[in-house]
């Protein structure tokens, strides 16, 4: 009997091990093949401009010229302006709802943040346009009417409300809940000993979350920020309903420009012909690659930034 069940429960391993080892390759595959069908389908760009793909602003459909750099630059541009705002507001936000808040808010302003991530955003893109293009129109108005404000190019741009600032608005609320989630769980692992022994010395409540519990949860607040910009970078629908859709570098904070999520949404089911789709192919191919890069990158800043105790 006992010989039968250990027959039964290694064959159980057995399988089990061979499950979580196709679910692994799938991982692995599914990976590759995305890269393979990226590459493949954007050869033909990348063959006929080569680095110039890369360097070129240009992007004229007629005459079938093809530069990714407008939409780089869009994309990184949004992306970091839209990490600095929602860093600001979602690091201190978390220290709210861990040190600060009684229990009775803490939970329900919690339970917002996380609910914030799961708004489709599409949703957001609509209230973009409703309520953050008005606003931003009419400071564009009030800014052009002032004659001190005037004399600053890069505020000078047609008051349409749609533009760089307003996508950059919209993603960092859109970003603030992967930051703030991860900060408020990694602040709630700091050790209690270390609070404890802060107070003990008389330390004072900023003195403990600014010298105990901030550099020992860095790692993982920046695991947070890190996933905010692969979300940030990767984000298409809202922010291709109030950039503009403009295939050019702005020069001014609220010039209408466009993202490389962006310019695939808008344009590749109306590509007409098959180098404009090779050219879209080759941005998401980029975006792809820069993605990885950034993920790869911020694994090896959070191994340096994790304490050695809890390497």
């Amino acid at each position: 009997m006992q010989n039968s069940r250990k027959v039964l429960s290694s064959r159980s391993d057995q399988y089990f091990k061979g499950l979580i080892l196709l679910l692994g390759v799938a991982i692995i595959a599914i990976f590759g093949l995305s890269l393979y069908e990226l590459l493949v389908g954007g050869w033909d760009a990348l063959k006929t401009y080569g680095a110039g793909f890369l360097s070129n602003t240009i992007w004229d459909v007629p005459n079938e010229k093809f530069g990714a750099l407008t939409f780089i630059v869009g994309t990184l541009i949004t992306s970091v302006a839209a990490l600095l705002i929602s860093v600001l507001l979602a690091v201190p936000a978390a220290i709210f709802v861990t040190e600060y808040a009684p229990k009775w808010l803490s939970e329900p302003v919690s339970y917002l943040i996380e609910l914030l991530a799961a708004i489709p955003s599409v949703i957001y893109g609509l209230w973009a346009i409703v309520t953050l293009v008005p606003l931003v129109q009419k400071l564009q108005l009030a800014i052009v009417m002032d004659p001190n404000l005037q004399k600053i190019p890069w505020l000078m741009s047609a008051p349409t409300g749609r533009g760089l600032f307003t996508a950059i608005l919209v993603l960092s609320i859109m970003v603030i809940p992967y930051t703030a989630s991860v900060a408020r769980d990694v602040i709630r692992l700091v050790p209690a000993d270390q609070r404890e022994a802060a107070y003990a010395l008389g330390a004072t409540k900023w003195e403990v979350i600014s010298m105990a519990i901030l550099p020992y949860a860095r790692a993982g607040i920046f695991g947070g920020v890190i996933l905010s910009l692969g979300r940030a970078l990767g984000e298409t629908m809202a922010v291709t309903m109030v950039i503009g859709n403009n295939n050019a570098i702005p020069h001014g904070i609220f010039d209408a420009t466009n993202t490389m999520a962006s310019v695939i949404a808008t344009q590749f089911q109306e590509a007409t012909s098959d180098l404009q789709l090779s050219s879209l192919l080759g941005i998401g191919l980029l975006l792809f690659i820069i993605s990885v890069i950034v993920n790869y990158l911020a694994r090896l800043i959070i191994a340096r930034l994790t304490p050695k105790g809890i390497k």
